[in-house]
């Protein structure tokens, strides 16, 4: 959840850069995302005119009753350039697959391929529309490090939430609320701040909210399931230190979140968290207000919650299979399916609005899964589970 906000949630930044004013690859002479940026706006601004100037007035398509009552689904409505949802091939990032993603970004021990990529390689292509060298990626950590910090008193905010009680994402929002004050944007905005120069803070905040959210996330995790201690790596990359503050120090466990969150970054631009962080952003509030609407909307069981549930699911499933007796097995899954379709409940997380294939993203984490943790009983379960329900 923590990556969904730098790409098609982007508020104003998002309009101002693109693939359509990338920096030719053997002309790089910044190094920094925000340099990066801040090189390719004036392209940028200049193909939104000339979109709106030519293009102002063309009739997108029709909208019927079912669409309005139905939540707007399908009606051609926003401009975003991140990603883009085939129905039979599965999520792209900027025209790369996951596989393309796994052969060209960097990895964290250096080379393209020699493990799997990294957020901070990704945030640079979303944002940029190019693919970072490994030097530009290691700034892009460093900027993420520098602002991983939060204020003591939202810190104390998150050690006083009744732990055992409150579901961890409302948790997550009070967190990252509680570091609101912060925001560079407010502040710019209450100065006078010129139009033309909001990009400038909202960029810094989108990069504190990025920062900032490991360690939120850790403090609720720790606080929640442990003793609330946190210890911090920051020699490692974004990933791996948050590996480290969530308790965790092994090497496969971080290139699985890298996998993970790199995966899960974006997805369109119209889904409901997205288009939530989006809606408010509109209003100018700043990415510390937008990003926690957009969290709430993620928070539904509709939504983000669904992954909380296939796993509740999954464990229902491994326990009732030891009280029985009984051993994972083609026919025993299949059995346990029926028996909670016959019920009248449904299965979590079968079925998809777009997606008619396996979703990819469940493949590249399979393919993890066989490649790293071929023994683990709950894979073992989940892996039966693919291969005998249809997806």
């Amino acid at each position: 959840i923590f990556f969904r906000f730098f790409s098609c949630r982007m508020i104003s930044l998002r309009h101002v850069v693109g693939s359509f004013s990338r920096v030719p690859k053997g002309a790089r002479a910044v190094t920094t995302l925000k340099e990066t940026i801040a090189a390719q706006l004036p392209a940028k601004r200049d193909y939104i005119k000339t979109l709106q100037k030519e293009y102002g007035d063309v009739v997108l398509g029709e909208v019927t009753v079912d669409q309005c009552i139905g939540g707007a689904r399908g009606v051609k409505c926003m401009l975003w350039e991140t990603s883009l949802l085939d129905a039979n091939e599965g999520i792209r990032f900027r025209g790369h697959t996951i596989p393309d993603l796994q052969k060209t970004l960097p990895s964290f021990t250096g080379p393209a391929g020699a493990g799997e990529p990294t957020p901070e390689g990704l945030i640079w292509l979303l944002l940029t529309g190019n693919v970072p060298t490994k030097e530009e990626e290691a700034s892009l950590t460093a900027e993420l490090h520098k602002n991983g910090d939060i204020p003591p008193e939202a810190e104390a905010v998150i050690r006083g939430l009744p732990h055992k009680t409150m579901h961890p994402m409302t948790q997550l929002k009070i967190g990252l609320l509680a570091c609101q004050p912060e925001s560079k944007f407010a502040r710019a905005y209450q100065e006078g701040t010129r139009k033309t120069e909001y990009w400038d803070p909202v960029y810094d905040d989108i990069i504190s909210v990025i920062a900032k959210l490991p360690k939120i996330a850790s403090l609720v995790y720790r606080c929640t399931y442990h003793d609330g201690k946190i210890v911090e790596d920051r020699g490692s990359d974004f990933s791996g230190n948050f590996c480290r503050m969530l308790g965790y120090n092994d090497p496969s466990f971080d290139e699985l979140m890298r996998l993970y969150m790199v995966i899960h970054s974006d997805h369109e631009g119209g889904n409901a968290s997205a288009h939530a962080t989006r809606l408010c952003g509109s209003t100018l509030s700043d990415p510390y207000l937008a990003y926690v609407g957009g969290l709430s909307a993620l928070a539904g069981p509709l939504h983000g919650l669904a992954n909380q549930e296939v796993l509740r699911w999954i464990q229902e499933l491994q326990a009732k299979f030891k009280a029985e007796g009984k051993a994972v097995t083609a026919e025993t899954i299949t059995e346990f399916a029926w028996d909670t379709l016959k019920s009248g409940k449904i299965i979590p997380g079968y079925g998809h609005a777009v997606l008619r294939k396996t979703d990819p993203r469940y493949t590249c984490q399979r393919e993890f899964g066989l490649k790293h943790m071929p023994d683990d009983e709950l894979f073992k379960i989940v892996d039966t589970i693919y291969q005998v329900m249809p997806g």
